[in-house]
């Protein structure tokens, strides 16, 4: 029987999986630096599966940094994954 904890981390790893993959096919290639790796607001939504008004939360709190140009706004992949790492809570071994 799996707890939350297992599935939380299940879930993270495939998530990390997915933006490796996304990033492999938008880029061509795993040796792109993540401060280069520009995800637009889309993106960001559906790697997340989140609604664009939680995103927006996100932004106006300070959860994850952005850039704007005119009505885009554009997510840095080493953004992404910080936003991630620093929400982890790693698996309590009893």
């Amino acid at each position: 029987m799996s707890n939350f904890y297992d599935d939380a981390e299940k879930a993270f790893i495939r998530l990390e999986d997915k933006l490796t993959l996304v990033l492999a096919n938008m880029k061509g290639g795993f040796n792109q630096n993540p401060d280069d790796v520009f995800f637009d607001n889309q993106e960001f939504l559906q790697i997340m599966h989140i609604s664009k008004r939680t995103a927006q939360q996100w932004r106006d709190n300070g959860y994850i940094g952005y850039s704007q140009l005119g009505n885009k706004i554009y997510y840095r992949f080493s953004d992404i994954k910080a936003l991630l790492d620093e929400n982890y809570n790693p698996k309590i071994d009893k």
